[in-house]
């Protein structure tokens, strides 16, 4: 058994692998990106809902701005 050719297979083996998790992470990143853009996992109706159960009133400007904090923390 040649070692070199061994080492070198499971070096090409190893790289393939680690580029493989890389490529994968990235593209199930920007895979997610895209679904939480298009499906937010919180709307104005929720945010509305959640601060009349605290005994608020939201004004419209109100749900603006956490709307805006929002998809600030999604992008």
């Amino acid at each position: 058994m040649d070692w070199g050719l061994f080492l070198l297979d499971l070096l090409k083996v190893l790289g393939g692998l680690i580029a493989g998790i890389v490529i994968g992470f990235f593209i199930a990143r920007n895979y997610m990106k895209k679904y939480m853009k298009k499906n937010p996992p919180i709307n104005e109706q929720m945010i509305k809902a959640m601060m009349q159960q605290m005994g608020r009133t939201p004004s419209q400007k109100q749900v603006n701005q956490m709307m805006k904090l929002m998809t600030k923390y999604l992008d």
